[in-house]
């Protein structure tokens, strides 16, 4: 098992504490999907010199399978221990991305991460390249963002970081520890986001802001696409 298998772990262990709460009687009044990828013959690539894992699939393909129009917010978990910005051991949430535009941190998610882990809430910056789609040729910090192409809901990455700069390829740099604490973040969103009320909200972004952000500015859909990238795609 290398680094870049954090994602799917933590992913799998959030499934199996839902179905243990389930089978308690303990039902959230939502429902909570978890898709995830696991593969055993990867080619590696390199990003910025540090190894990763590459997909044996296309990221449209992987987003075919992951994201599903019945989600109506995305926790997108991914190892970023190759990164040299957010340097801490542990995980970092990102800013919410939604149709092309890069919002705020969510106030709602950095209590959850405070409560969660007992710490100052970390984050990691992400870039309009980001979210945009993965094979277009932009430089992209990692694939962490890239539902965000194939949904119009909100979507927040929980990106798994470390002190050191850790390959995705790596194997034995898998911390337990650090998966738990990002496991634990996303089962209380979704817990909150599920019985989210006026009073106690758990929202991935402001939905009054929101709405005043696109009656001032343009849709921005087109960075979701290929735009007149190379590929002519859209």
């Amino acid at each position: 098992m290398i680094s870049d298998a954090d994602g799917p772990v933590g992913s799998i262990a959030c499934a199996l504490k839902l179905a243990m709460m389930k089978a308690a009687g303990d039902d959230l009044p939502g429902d909570v999907i978890v898709t995830t990828h696991i593969a055993k013959n990867v080619a590696i690539k390199y990003n910025d010199g540090v190894p990763f894992a590459g997909m044996p699939v296309s990221s449209a393909t992987m987003n075919d399978h992951q994201v599903s129009p019945a989600m109506d917010a995305i926790l997108s978990i991914d190892a970023s221990k190759g990164n040299r910005i957010v340097k801490q051991r542990g995980f970092a949430i990102t800013p919410t991305a939604m149709q092309g535009y890069i919002l705020r941190v969510s106030p709602d998610l950095v209590n959850v991460m405070q409560s969660t882990t007992g710490r100052s809430a970390f984050t990691l910056p992400i870039s309009l390249q980001d979210i945009t789609p993965y094979d277009n040729g932009l430089y992209h910090f990692n694939s962490i963002m890239q539902p965000h192409v194939a949904t119009r809901a909100p979507v927040v990455g929980v990106a798994l970081t470390a002190q050191s700069v850790v390959g995705g390829s790596d194997s034995t740099a898998s911390h337990e520890i650090d998966i738990a604490e990002a496991v634990r973040f996303c089962l209380e969103v979704a817990k909150r986001f599920t019985v989210a009320s006026p009073d106690h909200p758990c929202e991935f972004c402001n939905a009054a802001e929101w709405q005043a952000i696109r009656h001032m500015y343009p849709e921005l859909g087109v960075f979701q696409t290929y735009g007149n990238g190379p590929a002519g795609r859209s």
